[in-house]
């Protein structure tokens, strides 16, 4: 009897003791910490919700049909054939359950897309296999960001690597840091091949495609550490592309960011007096005046990241084709267009502190060449 009891101890515990080491394994989408990840959150079991009562409701049907009607009972099918009540309500009642899935999944949608007035912008850059990140502001800044789990925990040739750390292949060795409470847009692309940056908890899956810009938006509401991955096979090496996003208080990043932009090196004036032309320009292309701001040089070092590849619609340097209708509405609503941003493009190309007479002299540049 004692012996019987110990076996059934034993194997109990046997069963339980996977049970103990799940208990911290997410199975589900983890928390979200931004507006858009709630909504999609809250929009995923709102139809699972949905899809688990047609279910219930069909299959529940079916099987009592098939069990109070059955031959066995005495049971006659019945015939109805043509039935237009029957039509009638097997046609709107989708219909209606379609519409109520659709409606908040069209506001979600445009929700995610809208990254208008943002607070922050920041350009990623893919790279197989690391992402770069590019702070555009006043001082702008840029750095990589590459896996920092070391490698003799990742190799096993030879046997078991070391001990693995706590965030195994999901620490990097410089971090994205954002403010909370701030609309944070990022103008995704890639140098390579097509990549994904993928935050869960921020609700941002979008590919990095080379030559083309993808934006996305975040707001995070509480300072913390959130987790991703590129979400495209992008080669080898695919694995080992993290992605690390830290939240800090609104003072504890002005914080870092001077930390951070005085350990990069000072970045060239945008402004600068016109001197023996650098590079052959396009064709028609204008100097700049002794005094006046240098269109080429603003063009060069924030415009060109678009407007030399065609990238989200910006019309390429020198197409005429591309630049002819804009031109046909005069200097004054291109201006406007560059000083205060339109559809994909930011206000200033991202650059608020960039003086107007910089973006003017940009604008003058570019459609000076496409004449």
């Amino acid at each position: 009897m004692f012996s019987r009891r110990i076996r059934a101890a034993a194997v109990s515990s046997a069963l339980l003791a996977p049970l103990a080491a799940l208990a911290d394994y997410h199975v589900d989408i983890l928390p979200p910490v931004t507006p858009v990840a709630r909504e999609i959150y809250d929009l995923h079991f709102g139809i699972l919700w949905v899809c688990v009562a047609i279910f219930l409701i069909v299959f529940g049907a079916m099987f009592w049909s098939i069990y109070k009607h059955r031959r066995s009972m005495g049971a006659k099918a019945a015939q109805f054939h043509e039935n237009t009540t029957i039509e009638v309500i097997w046609t709107i009642i989708p219909f209606v359950i379609l519409v109520g899935m659709a409606y908040p999944a069209t506001k979600t949608v445009l929700n995610m897309k809208d990254a208008s007035n943002a607070d922050i912008s920041i350009k990623v850059t893919a790279y197989q296999w690391k992402w770069e990140y590019e702070y555009l502001g006043k001082e702008p800044m840029r750095f990589f960001s590459s896996l920092a789990t070391p490698h003799d925990q990742i190799e096993e040739q030879h046997g078991p690597g070391k001990t693995k750390n706590e965030n195994y292949l999901l620490e990097v060795d410089r971090t994205m840091v954002v403010p909370v409470n701030k609309k944070v847009r990022l103008l995704i692309t890639s140098n390579d091949v097509i990549h994904g940056w993928y935050v869960p908890q921020l609700g941002i899956n979008q590919y990095g495609i080379p030559g083309f810009i993808k934006d996305a938006w975040f707001s995070i509401d509480k300072p913390g550490i959130y987790r991703g991955q590129c979400s495209q096979i992008c080669g080898k090496e695919h694995g080992f592309m993290p992605i690390v996003v830290e939240a800090k208080s609104e003072a504890d990043y002005e914080k870092w960011l001077g930390e951070m932009r005085a350990k990069m090196p000072k970045a060239e004036p945008v402004q600068v007096a016109a001197a023996a032309p650098a590079a052959a320009a396009p064709a028609g292309a204008p100097a700049a005046a002794p005094g006046k701001a240098d269109g080429k040089a603003t063009y060069d070092s924030i415009c060109m990241a678009c407007h030399s590849t065609g990238a989200a619609g910006a019309p390429k340097l020198g197409d005429k084709a591309a630049w002819s209708p804009r031109l046909a509405q005069g200097k004054d609503a291109l201006y406007a267009t560059a000083l205060k941003g339109k559809g994909a493009m930011p206000a200033k190309g991202g650059n608020p502190a960039l003086p107007d007479d910089a973006v003017k002299a940009a604008v003058d540049y570019m459609t000076a060449a496409a004449k």
